[in-house]
């Protein structure tokens, strides 16, 4: 008897540890089948009646870095772009800047859109460069559209550019800008998007937590672009609320500027 596991190897680490408990299982109940019969049949081969045939997809090598990648690359542009815009309007106010700000007929979301458009470039370019060597140095497929990976990232940096600008314009001074950037980008990116620990492996109360952190749906995109080629079709629940969430946040940052220029 012949029985197929078909494994999704884009979680290398979930996959090699699902790889083996599979196959001792199915070891362990061949046995237990074979046992019987030979008590039945002395002297029969011992052969096993159950052969596991184990395929494991996406990732048949279980290489690590296919999955660590696509991962590096959400955390590296979350880190980037919230560093970028946290430090831009705490700035203008401990240098004065703000105060001829307050002179002008600009608006609160014509400020942020402002700031952002810059840093929106740069952050583009970040991503590109961080896939060319994914792909070209550390040899990770991408076996999705390419441009999928670019509508992504310009969603998913767009959202964290404002978060990082609705931070500035929470806070006073650029040092605790900084602090508070990296607690609410860097942390929440690295443990609760499913880059270093598997989600469903996490306590129920923090995995709640999770849906608030948009680095897990542009990790899902990631990796079904590069190791399982699918596209939009399937991706467009992920792209959807990444989106939601850029425009919440600029709506935040817009309201946080207007109450500090009024």
């Amino acid at each position: 008897v012949h029985v197929q596991l078909l494994i999704d190897g884009s979680d290398s680490n979930t996959a090699a540890i699902a790889l083996g408990y599979a196959e001792a299982l199915i070891q362990d109940y061949a046995l237990q089948l074979r046992r019987q019969w030979f008590d039945r049949l002395a002297g029969a081969e011992l052969k096993l009646p159950v052969e596991p045939r184990l395929r494991v997809l996406y990732n048949s090598t279980l290489e690590s870095r296919n999955y660590i990648v696509p991962g590096l690359i959400a955390v590296i542009l979350m880190i980037i772009a919230a560093l970028l815009t946290s430090l831009t309007i705490a700035r203008e106010w401990e240098t004065g800047a703000m105060e001829q700000l307050l002179s002008t007929p600009v608006r609160p979301a014509e400020l942020v859109l402002g700031k952002m458009l810059a840093y929106f470039v740069l952050g583009l370019i970040d991503t590109l460069t961080a896939v060319a060597v994914g792909v070209l140095v550390f040899d990770v497929p991408l076996r999705g559209n390419p441009l999928l990976v670019v509508l992504s990232s310009c969603i998913f940096l767009t959202g964290a550019l404002f978060w990082g600008i609705l931070i500035s314009a929470a806070a006073r001074s650029q040092l605790l800008a900084y602090q508070a950037s990296l607690l609410t980008s860097f942390l929440p990116a690295f443990l609760l998007s499913g880059f270093v620990w598997a989600i469903e492996n996490m306590p129920v109360p923090i995995q709640l937590v999770t849906y608030a952190v948009p680095a897990r749906y542009f990790i899902v995109v990631l990796k079904g672009v590069f190791l399982k080629g699918v596209g939009l079709r399937l991706l467009w629940g992920e792209l959807a609320l990444l989106a939601a969430y850029a425009v919440l946040v600029f709506v935040a940052a817009t309201r946080k500027v207007r109450q500090r220029l009024a």
